[in-house]
């Protein structure tokens, strides 16, 4: 199978392109480097500098004859969606369109599509299901959901199988506290070199925090499985930032405290999603603790405590 990972230079990207080569599969990279790096992109992979807007994208795709397309290039900051909306929307939803109509015209069968929890907004209920009501608090849940009625359009129309899945909160080795990070990374980047470390709001907010490698075997199995749903990808279980925080100056054996700084616009205050239909659909399960995946994005550069 010839697949086209599109973001594959970036975090979650770089270890989904690493899984399909991993299982046989020969794996297309497109990026426009924007956010990825070239040091992340594996070497078996054939790559393209080139953003999912770009009409070129067809003839690469025509060129490498893709059977199936990963879709994760995207602007992903809540932030930037707000402060400039039609960036974060001509990113999300035109690339988006781009990609689909590209698959189109050259006759690929399946697309998996990374959406987000920010779909759903202020959660009425918890765990957060499918069946949830949409209502996204951001630039960026909105110009997440929009791509997954496209998909389900095109599916009606012109027979594009899909599968999207909306992430909860994704962390783990190679994610950038400076760019597509989350507060995972920051913390992780910026209290080992002791440096101070902000929280937003009171730190009693949770997030479902999801390690990048069994985000990347979800990607892996939606390839084959999951035709027309959409699901959620996550842990089903809420850690505060406090619980988070204190975990990782546990396994750096530091007692530095953080900053507390006012919450900020457009963060969810609790989230946390069922992953019930992830588990149904395509026998998939989170197999990585948050710990342990806290552990091994610090070992590069700590010594930890076997705690």
């Amino acid at each position: 199978m010839n697949v086209l990972v599109t973001g594959g230079a970036g975090f979650i990207g770089s270890h989904t392109v690493d899984l399909c080569i991993e299982n046989g599969l020969n794996v297309v990279v497109v990026d426009d480097l924007s956010k990825g790096r070239l040091e992340h992109i594996n070497q078996q992979a054939k790559f393209y500098k080139l953003d999912v807007r770009q009409t070129e994208l067809t003839a690469v795709m025509e060129k490498e004859k893709i059977d199936a397309v990963i879709h994760l290039a995207a602007q992903s900051d809540v932030q930037t969606s707000l402060v400039n909306p039609g960036f974060d929307a001509s990113v999300n939803i035109l690339g988006t369109l781009n990609v689909l109509e590209a698959s189109i015209k050259t006759g690929v069968k399946k697309v998996v599509y990374a959406s987000s929890a920010a779909v759903y907004g202020e959660p009425q209920f918890l765990p957060i299901d499918e069946k949830h009501p949409l209502n996204g608090q951001s630039g960026y849940g909105l110009s997440k959901q929009v791509p997954e009625k496209y998909l389900s359009l095109n599916k009606t129309i012109h027979g594009l199988d899909f599968t999207a899945l909306r992430y909860a909160n994704v962390y783990g080795p190679r994610q950038d506290a400076a760019g597509e990070g989350g507060v995972v990374a920051i913390f992780t980047d910026r209290l080992p070199r002791g440096e101070e470390t902000i929280i937003y709001g009171d730190g009693e907010q949770t997030r479902d925090f999801v390690y990048v490698g069994d985000v990347a075997q979800a990607n892996f199995l939606a390839l084959q499985k999951g035709s027309g749903r959409i699901m959620n990808v996550s842990t089903g279980q809420g850690t505060s930032v406090n619980e988070l925080y204190g975990l990782i100056t546990e396994l750096l054996g530091t007692t530095k405290a953080p900053v507390y700084a006012q919450a900020r616009a457009g963060d969810i205050r609790d989230s946390f999603l069922a992953n019930n239909s992830l588990g149904e659909e395509l026998g998939w399960k989170p197999k990585t603790g948050l710990r342990e995946g806290l552990r091994r994005m610090l070992l590069p550069s700590q010594q930890l405590n076997q705690k």
